[in-house]
């Protein structure tokens, strides 16, 4: 056993690689592009470090050309999730006892390998099964994710160090155990570096976990768990189970062992999951740690001060880029009626130079849509919005899925700000703007505070600064992540932990170490150096 107060390597966001013409770093993704574009990759289950195929499987397409198969996934059933929970048992017990440190030089060589060797493959399969851009995808597969491994393991260093004060002749101290059971990650389609820290992060504390990932990027978590295996993490400890969400969530939320969700998907999901364990809670040996990020209906206010250009750029940045598919895409914006026209008219001259397409291509903005499911509910909002007497579409709303799913940027100016289209999260590049009146600032605020179930993230902006002041406090409740004159797009770990609450979620904030506090239990030990000899208190003594 070794001895010491360890202190782990300083984390620093990782840099991202730009990918300019004729750089070296461009040629290298591109010929792990065409290499994993030519691939057919049969991807199994993992349970107990074993890989498993059921030979009930789903194909993998690259849905900017969803004809294009890149594989086949194994799914799940009853039957292999009563194993992967039997696996994560009996890996608790060496796990949880293995020294922190040691744990986390497993994410530092996970971290360090998608650093290096496994960046490209990890980014390109990214590009291809989830349809991001290379810039979309290193951002979120690679840059993200080192952060969320690096970051983690210096904010467990710092949890540990946080200990109580103790008393003069005893000796306090504060353990953090891992959960009493296993975690279920239930992670989504849209961020890869998401779907590796859900189960990763509780792994980190000495839990072991399920992890089933989106059956749309099952191609990119494959890459992460065959990394994760050669980074060293024991046999068990996470355990790969793809599948339907009744296939293998049932099963897991019946078992009295269950210790926690960590979960990033749709609030009705979510909700279903909290439902379910709210009925059984008389049956778990603990109640379950609930941990969940739900999306969020994400806003730009725009005082009457606000600066032109940088405002459309946000808007156009924020609600388009991987294609509006992100849980923090600005979806509804408030712009006051004399800044508008400029505003409008330069999002249409910049619009009308973004490209979409094939992500191999990089002069291409946008992709497309992950499905056909999420291609038929936008093309709904667009034809809706063309039939409504409310809302008119100013720019784009062509729907295309003749090759891939294919939405194109879509501005719709709505009247009633209560429309649907200000209220709804579509999870697509559509982007619903109220235009207000200049002299009723007060109004549109109290809209914009109010005017959605969700408060994810949400961004003002003024160039004046008691403007800014008054925006930031009417809309404190209504976004966990808040932006002055920025998108509201684009957190980074360490610098703006990530959540939001109402029908957004718990607000556990991913990348902190407020997240990390979830999975641990802890315990106070005090420990009393020189025992009491006699029951006797001194206020019982005689004059």
């Amino acid at each position: 056993m070794t001895h010491g107060v360890f202190q782990v390597p300083e984390p620093k966001n990782e840099p991202v690689t730009d990918f300019v013409p004729n750089s070296p770093e461009r040629a290298s993704l591109q010929a792990a592009l065409k290499e994993a574009a030519a691939e057919q990759v049969e991807v199994p289950l993992v349970i107990g470090g074993e890989e498993v195929r059921t030979g009930d499987t789903a194909e993998m397409v690259m849905p900017h050309d969803h004809g294009h198969v890149l594989g086949v996934f194994h799914k799940a059933g009853p039957k292999e999730v009563a194993a992967a929970i039997e696996a994560a048992e009996s890996a608790r017990a060496d796990w949880a006892a293995l020294p922190w440190e040691d744990r986390a030089a497993v994410f530092l060589r996970a971290a360090e390998l998608l650093e290096t060797t496994w960046r490209d493959r990890v980014n390109a399969a990214t590009m291809l099964n989830q349809s991001k851009t290379c810039h979309q995808a290193e951002i979120d597969a690679a840059c993200e994710l080192i952060d969320f491994w690096r970051f983690n393991v210096r904010f467990l260093q710092e949890m540990y160090e946080s200990q109580p004060i103790s008393a003069p002749g005893c000796w306090n101290r504060l353990e953090h155990r891992p959960l009493d059971g296993f975690v279920f990650a239930i992670t989504p389609f849209n961020f890869t570096s998401i779907a590796g820290n859900l189960p990763t992060a509780p792994a980190l504390l000495g839990n072991t976990a399920l992890w089933k990932p989106a059956s749309t990027s099952v191609l990119s978590n494959w890459r992460l768990m065959q990394l994760l295996m050669e980074a060293g993490l024991p046999a068990g400890v996470v355990n790969f189970v793809p599948g339907s969400g009744a296939a293998v969530g049932d099963p897991v939320l019946a078992d009295p062992r269950l210790a926690g969700v960590h979960f990033t998907g749709s609030t009705e999901v979510f909700r279903s999951i909290w439902s379910t364990i709210g009925s059984n809670i008389a049956n778990y040996n603990q109640y379950p740690r609930l941990v969940g990020e739900t999306g969020g209906k994400d806003f730009v206010f725009a005082d009457p001060s606000a600066e032109v250009r940088p405002l459309a750029i946000a808007l156009l940045r924020g609600a388009f880029e991987f294609q509006g598919q992100k849980c923090s895409a600005a979806s509804r914006a408030y712009v006051p009626k004399s800044i508008w026209p400029e505003v409008k008219e330069i999002l249409a001259e910049e619009l009308a130079q973004v490209r979409m397409g094939d992500v191999q291509d990089f002069s291409n903005f946008m992709g497309a849509l992950i499905d056909a499911k999420a291609f038929a509910k936008l093309k709904g909002a667009i034809d809706s919005a063309h039939a409504s007497a409310d809302a008119e579409v100013v720019i784009g709303g062509e729907c295309d899925d003749s090759k891939g799913w294919f939405v194109s940027p879509t501005v719709v100016e709505v009247a009633d700000p209560k429309h649907d289209l200000m209220r709804t999260e579509f999870f697509g590049p559509l982007l619903s703007v109220h235009v207000y009146d200049d002299a009723d600032v007060e109004g549109a605020l109290e809209l914009c505070a109010t005017g959605s179930d969700y408060a994810l993230t949400g961004a003002i902006f003024a160039s004046d600064r008691q403007a800014a002041r008054r925006a930031n406090e009417a809309l404190r409740y209504a976004a966990g992540n808040f932006y002055i004159n920025d998108k509201p797009t684009g957190a980074v770990v360490g610098q703006q932990p990530f959540g939001g609450s109402r029908a957004s979620g718990t607000n556990d904030k991913a990348g902190s170490l407020l997240n990390l506090l979830r999975w641990s239990s802890q315990r106070t030990i005090k420990e009393t150096f020189v025992p009491p000899t006699d029951w006797r208190y001194p206020f019982l003594g005689q004059n």
